[in-house]
């Protein structure tokens, strides 16, 4: 679509009546579009892209990271609580395949992403320019859509179209890749593309009935709820059929805060390792009722979910998520629509079902509360982390990065509020610390707290950087065993200790690595020194590091029990 734009000033040196170049379309796309906090490492291929947003700043936040994947790390996390995506740019090439890992990561998280490439001229594609990458080809199985423009005045049509992709449905992240040439031509007159609302979609009523039927004749019906409940904000409607139903309800993997865990309906989350209640819960079970979940490998232990005496039913807002399982039926639509339905349609739940759930419930806390594992080490993450919630408060936001450290986290921390979680379900390393960058800029007005290995700092550590020139006053909590864990533990089990090769770290004072930094950093070496420690940290106006030393034998196997580790 050709676009136009007249502003009360001069855009890029040029004026007003003589139209835009490509790139000041695009960001003019974005603003129209709400797009409020943009991310890069910059590159000379989207020049005029960057001198828009300069002209922009007004509307548009952008932030400096210092790798791609911190652009792309932030950009999830952000998206995560503030229900909208954020923009990244980056270069071509080396730029994007730096990014790929975020995009990866909002993909399999259903993630809104908007991830622009800058790329070579369209003269040069082709020929392996200088930095040329396939970038449909290196997309491709790794966003919802890759977009090209034909010409400088699709831009702005191709941007509001990665808009419409990556929030409709399941969400997702979108490349959009820009030949420079394109950028910088002119893109024309016409009025620029506006976000068109989208009415709810609602589901059937034949499968509303058959769906009511079900919960009702079940005996033990469960409701496991998925990534797409917080992003729709269908917290409250979730509750009221939970209450109606009398079904308890489990977390799909990472998706803790999509209801509340104090609730009496609330019974776990489906982590790597689960206890044998838990594994009996699912076997039981005569009815799953998957409830925006995508039912991936860690939710559904590879895919042995629904077991074959079970029902499925899914609400899923995306036809070919349902299409994927045997569901019966499957209520493809807006999550909110689709439960309030089926909670009119629900008719008051037996006594031995709410006895069975409030079994469940009072399984939960006991496991939640510290002091059920002992440890070797110094530092009892179970007690930090119950220090944790008790010093932030309930509206705080909790990221956890990939590693094995962060089963701790996620068993012993009780999410009570919603937007309060962000983490990679995907477990990739290294998100916690960029990722808490994005987190504030969404919740500015909560504490944010990052958890992350000393495996997972190692490669994004840098992005302290980045928050200390934003002034984002992120808190990161460094769990520093001096080993890649999970993979440690693999050998162990196999191979005893002999077998233990390439999974030792070196790392450094990370203390003061973090007061290198510009950051205040804390060091714990006992677990009665870490509530000062948070609390120093806290009351520092900037962003703080915690570094706990950790022992490598408080190590949780995968495929096993929290209660089963060495």
């Amino acid at each position: 679509m050709a676009c136009r734009f007249t502003a009360a000033r001069p855009w890029c040196g040029r004026r007003a009546e003589d139209g835009m170049n490509g790139g000041e379309a695009l960001v003019e796309t974005l603003v129209a579009h709400g797009v409020e906090h943009a991310f890069t490492v910059p590159g000379e291929s989207f020049l005029t892209v960057l001198e828009a947003l300069r002209q922009r700043q007004n509307r548009v936040r952008l932030v400096l990271t210092r790798h791609e994947s911190g652009g792309t790390f932030a950009a999830d996390a952000y998206a995560k609580l503030a229900r909208k995506p954020a923009a990244v740019f980056v270069s071509r090439g080396p730029g994007a395949t730096n990014a790929s890992i975020g995009v990866h990561t909002a993909m399999q998280d259903s993630t809104p992403l908007l991830l622009f490439v800058g790329h070579v001229r369209v003269r040069s594609k082709g020929r392996e320019a200088f930095q040329e990458a396939d970038h449909h080809r290196l997309f491709g199985s790794l966003a919802k859509a890759v977009i090209e423009p034909a010409s400088a005045k699709d831009i702005a049509e191709c941007t509001a179209r990665a808009w419409r992709q990556a929030t409709a449905g399941r969400p997702g992240p979108v490349v959009v890749v820009l030949p420079r040439d394109l950028t910088e031509a002119d893109a024309g007159e016409g009025p620029l593309p506006r976000p068109v609302p989208r009415p709810a979609a609602g589901p059937s009523a034949e499968a509303v009935s058959a769906a009511a039927q079900a919960v009702a004749a079940a005996k033990r019906p469960l409701v496991l709820v998925g990534e797409c409940v917080s992003y729709e904000g269908a917290q409250a409607a979730l509750v009221a059929f939970a209450e109606a139903s009398g079904a308890p309800v489990i977390a799909a993997y990472r998706r803790q805060d999509a209801f509340p865990n104090l609730h009496p309906a609330y019974a776990g989350h489906l982590e790597i390792n689960r206890v044998g209640w838990q594994k009996r819960l699912l076997d039981e079970a005569d009815l799953l009722v998957a409830v925006g979940s995508r039912l991936d490998a860690i939710t559904s232990e590879e895919y042995t979910l629904p077991r074959a005496h079970q029902r499925l039913i899914m609400l899923h807002p995306e036809a070919e998520v349902v299409s994927r399982f045997q569901a019966e039926p499957g209520l493809v639509s807006d999550l909110a629509p689709a439960l309030g339905a089926l909670t009119a349609a629900t008719g008051r739940p037996p006594a031995e079902r709410l006895a069975w759930r409030d079994r469940l419930h009072q399984a939960y806390l006991d496991l939640s509360t510290p002091g059920s594992v002992p440890v070797h080490g110094e530092v009892d993450l179970a007690r930090v982390t119950a220090e944790t919630m008790r010093q932030v408060g309930e509206e705080a936001v909790l990221l956890t990065d990939g590693g094995s450290f962060a089963r701790w986290i996620h068993r012993y921390y009780r999410f009570r509020r919603p937007y309060t979680q962000a983490g990679p379900a995907v477990g990739a390393m290294g998100y916690a610390v960029p990722g808490a960058v994005g987190a504030i800029l969404a919740r500015p007005d909560v504490p944010v707290i990052a958890f992350s290995g000393d495996g997972s700092f190692l490669m994004t550590g840098q992005e302290l950087s980045t928050a200390v020139e934003q002034r984002l006053p992120i808190r990161v909590v460094v769990c520093d065993n001096q080993v890649h864990g999970s993979i440690l533990q693999g050998q162990r089990t196999a191979y005893g200790e002999a077998g233990i090769y390439a999974t030792r770290i070196t790392g450094p004072d990370f203390a003061a690595l973090a007061r290198a930094y510009g950051c205040a950093g804390f060091t714990v070496e006992r677990t009665d020194d870490y509530p000062a420690a948070l609390a120093q940290a806290l009351a520092h106006p900037g962003p703080a590091l915690l570094h706990l030393k950790t022992d490598d034998r408080d190590i949780v196997p995968f495929g096993a029990g929290i209660d089963d580790k060495v």
